[in-house]
This record gives structure tokens, C-alpha cells and sequence, in this order.
């Protein structure tokens, strides 16, 4: 299963967790008793997703602050799971280079949002991306 893959499965799960108030085991269960073709669930696409959640106040957190255009109860489910997988990926997953972790979430948006969510999402995650690269390499 390639990465993008894993990452397509893990954004279609945080969407649904975020439609929806079950525990992600229960959801994680309806993907296998119902053999949901869309979502393939291994241990890849939990360790994705089960991190992500474990920092979703952390990822939020940081959406709020980057976000300059809407509150953070405002921006678009669909854009939220992507922008906090994306988020986790350049925080906590060391084999995930920033700049992959933001292509693929502006791939993830154009393939599942419309045009200016693409730009708010890739415009978000390029903006912390300059400001976390300016705070480990300070210019003298």
C-alpha cells in the first residue's frame, strides 16, 4: 500500500469521525464488517489516524492560529481532516519531509474540495511551513 493510499483511507476516516460522535474503534469496525471498498484499514492507516486524533487539540490549535480568514468553526470538515493529517505528518512522522505532507494534503484537496479550499489549505500549511522553518533556522 503506498503512502498516499494510506493517507486517502486515514483522511476518509478523521472525515467520518468528524461527521460523526462514535469512538474511531467503532468506526474502524463498520470499515471491516462492511468491507468498505473506499477505505482500507490496516496498521498503517490506525497509526495515522490514531495519532492524528491523539493531537487533534494541538493540530486545532495551530489550524486557529494560521488560519486568517476563518474561525477555526468554520472551516470545512473536509479541509480540517486534511489540514490535521497534514499537521501531524510534519510534527510527529520523521519519515514524512514537510514538503510531501503539504503537497499531499493540496492533492487530498483537490481531489475531495473545491478550488479555494485548496488555496486556504495550501496556504495554511506553507505559511506554518515558512514560520517553523525561520524558528530552527534562524538567519543570523
Amino acid at each position: 500500500m503506498s503512502r498516499r493510499e494510506v493517507r486517502d483511507s486515514a483522511f476518509k476516516l478523521m472525515y467520518e469521525k468528524l461527521l460523526r460522535d462514535d469512538p474511531i474503534e467503532t468506526l474502524y469496525s463498520i470499515v471491516e464488517e462492511e468491507n468498505i471498498d473506499e477505505i482500507i484499514l490496516n496498521d498503517q492507516v490506525r497509526e495515522l489516524v490514531d495519532g492524528t486524533l491523539l493531537h487533534a487539540d494541538e493540530l486545532d490549535g495551530i489550524i486557529a492560529r494560521y488560519s486568517k480568514t476563518r474561525a477555526l468553526n468554520r472551516v470545512p470538515k473536509l479541509n480540517l481532516a486534511i489540514l490535521r493529517i497534514a499537521l501531524y505528518e510534519i510534527l510527529y512522522d520523521d519519515g514524512t519531509p514537510q514538503s510531501a505532507a503539504i503537497n499531499e494534503a493540496v492533492e487530498l484537496a483537490k481531489n475531495y474540495t473545491y478550488q479555494e479550499d485548496v488555496s486556504f489549505i495550501n496556504g495554511l500549511l506553507g505559511a506554518y511551513a515558512r514560520d517553523h522553518a525561520q524558528t530552527e533556522h534562524p538567519t543570523a
